[in-house]
């Protein structure tokens, strides 16, 4: 079955009965960490953690999911940067508060089964001035502006850069000591890694604008200090994507060869994974050819690679329907065995129902809980 006719939305749901999940249940080793299946729960914002500090409902949280789920990647967390963040409530990456914090969801998950790792946050431009946790902090961003040229913040220095690069560092170590198996930098939906990566946002004429290897150098340094942070066998993972929170059409790369030239410095400063953000899994990446996002970065890189994008859900993010039928993953299993990704992403479909895989696994697909836009509060216990 083609994912072209998988994806007609007047087909049945039932569809997913002759869709068989097994090869989603194989193990994956990602350097060295084992997963027991190929779903990851992806990270999604829930400003539930007052003083930056996890409690119990969020171990809860991650540890209702961690069964289920070959890995967990945590809702963003700010690294060690005044300018990171927006929000008091938004956990963070430093402290000793938010580390015991940390180290509780950490040993929940472990206990499940689980594995999982904390995904590093610095907003940029996206983060609005005068809030906390440090509400006297400037807004940084590449260039002073937004993608669609208008003023935001200031364009970020030399001695900015350095001190963003090592919060990194901090808060990488941050996360070894919390037991975290891993980590996540986020360089997607036009956040600040993401604004130097995309050329409507990144005007800068010194060696981290221009070029999109040079658009990537901010990254790509960002990873080589983790590395160094956390030694040779700590995976790294770097979520990157086209798409924009505030611009759904957005393109860092309109070709395989600029998508490369962004991509490869990130593979020689040491990342292990990419995580692939699309609002649609299934579609071409670019004009002409049908091959994903995903696919690509894996063809391109070498590595291992998660898809992610309205998998189990009928709408894509920002409420679209996406023609997709929410239970039915015939084409992502064509997608998987025809090798153009590694691991899937869950986002909202796990949100609403924590068992989601292995009612999945075990074909109790009338026991699984759809998600219903307006109803994210129903996933979070």
């Amino acid at each position: 079955m083609s994912a072209t006719r998988a994806m007609d939305p007047h087909q049945s749901a039932v569809l997913l009965d002759d869709a068989d999940p097994s090869p989603l249940f194989t193990p994956f080793d990602l350097r060295g960490l084992h997963l027991a299946n190929r779903f990851v729960m992806a990270p999604m914002t829930r400003n539930r953690s007052p003083g930056g500090v996890p409690g119990d409902d969020v171990v809860e949280y991650y540890r209702r999911r961690a069964r289920h789920l070959g890995l967990i990647v945590t809702e963003g967390a700010l690294i060690d940067h005044p300018s990171a963040g927006s929000d008091s409530a938004v956990p963070h990456l430093y402290g000793t508060e938010a580390r015991e914090g940390w180290t509780r969801v950490v040993e929940a998950v472990h206990r499940e089964g689980g594995r999982i790792v904390a995904q590093m946050w610095h907003l940029g431009g996206m983060r609005a001035p005068g809030r906390p946790p440090h509400p006297e902090a400037p807004v940084v961003t590449p260039s002073g502006i937004d993608g669609s040229g208008s003023r935001v913040g200031r364009p970020a220095t030399a001695a900015d850069i350095d001190a963003i690069i090592a919060a990194y560092a901090r808060s990488a170590r941050f996360a070894a000591a919390a037991g975290f198996d891993g980590i996540e930098v986020h360089g997607a939906h036009g956040y600040l890694l993401d604004q130097f990566l995309w050329s409507a946002t990144n005007r800068r004429t010194d060696d981290y604008g221009g070029t999109p290897t040079q658009r990537a150098r901010l990254s790509a340094e960002v990873v080589s200090a983790l590395r160094d942070a956390v030694g040779p066998d700590f995976p790294i993972l770097f979520r990157y994507s086209q798409w924009k929170a505030t611009d759904y059409n957005a393109r860092v790369a309109e070709s395989p060869q600029t998508l490369d030239a962004l991509l490869s410095p990130l593979v020689a400063a040491g990342v292990d994974a990419f995580h692939v953000s699309t609002r649609r899994y299934w579609l071409g990446a670019f004009e002409g050819d049908p091959r994903t996002l995903a696919g690509w970065t894996k063809s391109l890189t070498g590595l291992p690679t998660i898809a992610l994008g309205s998998v189990g859900v009928t709408t894509s993010f920002g409420g679209e329907e996406s023609g997709a039928q929410s239970l039915s993953i015939a084409p992502l299993i064509e997608l998987f065995e025809r090798g153009e990704f590694d691991l899937v992403g869950l986002g909202r479909a796990v949100l609403s129902d924590p068992g989601w895989p292995t009612k999945l696994r075990e074909r109790r697909h009338g026991e699984i809980r759809q998600y219903q836009k307006g109803h994210e509060s129903q996933g979070l216990r």
